[in-house]
């Protein structure tokens, strides 16, 4: 199941980012922000020790150092080595994962509000995100879905949105629900119990509606899962009914006609039972589609 839950409206590619990019938005929540970035960058770093390397050979050979071997000489033991801290310093693996995560941050944090990760919930409230997206991963992978028997364009639209709705109310209701249950764990007066008990029934009567909305993604599952098998068996039977002359030609041949006949004479009624099955099955699904629909 997914581990960050995206508002659908957001754009695909920042969607998909924000789904990537699990670890550094946990950083995020935690309060953490990029150091800003340096006054110099790699490349300046680089340049400036080229240029100063080749200053002080050119100040060494107008002083005639080089001549004698010294300038050459304090090259190699200062200027070189100089080169090589400075481009082995800003190569580290540190300094990239650094500008990445800058480079995410800085797009991500415009998206504050419209992604829920799964640590943002308590354990009930992630139990029942889990439903949830058991439920729609059983729509969306069904193959009497991807057939279009179902309005799988709606799907398409729906359930995402139905996902996020469920995953933001969850997270708002854990939210509340954690900082409700760190006061009252502090004791309470009478006079403070008298509001806090209606306000615990705000929680739960909250929680009741989300789960009605969980069942209903699941009961829409129920049907489908239900039309799935109807498919699949309707599919296979059509499969044998085509090759019905070939199993009556091989009786024929046999003379098994007494034992097998009545059998094969049923492939027909069974394939119209399962298409009418079918048929139903796809008839309630649309019915339970119906109650998802805001």
């Amino acid at each position: 199941m997914a581990d960050v839950v995206v508002d659908p409206e957001v754009p695909p590619d920042d969607a998909q980012l924000l789904r990537e990019s699990r670890r550094v938005l946990l950083k995020m929540r935690q309060g953490w922000a990029p150091e800003p970035r340096r006054a110099i960058s790699s490349a300046q770093y680089r340049i400036i020790a080229a240029f100063g390397s080749v200053a002080l050979f050119g100040v060494m050979a107008a002083g005639g150092m080089v001549g004698r071997g010294l300038g050459l000489l304090v090259l190699v033991l200062l200027g070189i080595p100089m080169m090589i801290v400075l481009f082995l310093r800003n190569d580290l693996p540190d300094d990239d994962e650094e500008e990445y995560e800058r480079e995410v941050y800085e797009q991500l944090r415009w998206h504050e509000g419209r992604y829920v990760l799964t640590e943002d919930l308590d354990e009930a409230s992630a139990r029942l995100l889990a439903r949830a997206q058991r439920a729609i991963a059983v729509v969306t992978g069904s193959r009497v879905n991807a057939e279009g028997l179902l309005d799988d364009v709606r799907n398409a639209v729906m359930l995402p949105a139905q996902e996020w709705e469920i995953a933001r109310l969850l997270a708002k209701l854990s939210a509340l629900r954690t900082k409700h249950r760190e006061t009252v764990s502090k004791g309470l007066t009478p006079e403070v119990e008298a509001v806090a008990e209606p306000l615990a029934r705000a929680l739960d009567s909250s929680e009741a509606a989300v789960l009605a909305r969980v069942e209903a993604l699941e009961r829409y599952a129920s049907n489908v899962a239900e039309a799935e098998r109807a498919y699949q068996a309707h599919q296979q039977i059509e499969e044998l009914r085509g090759r019905l002359h070939q199993y009556e030609e091989l009786v024929a041949e046999t003379g098994a006609g007494g034992f097998a006949v009545p059998e094969l004479e049923s492939l027909a009624q069974d394939a119209d039972r399962l298409e009418q099955a079918l048929r139903r099955s796809v008839t309630s699904a649309h019915e339970a589609f119906r109650y998802l629909d805001p």
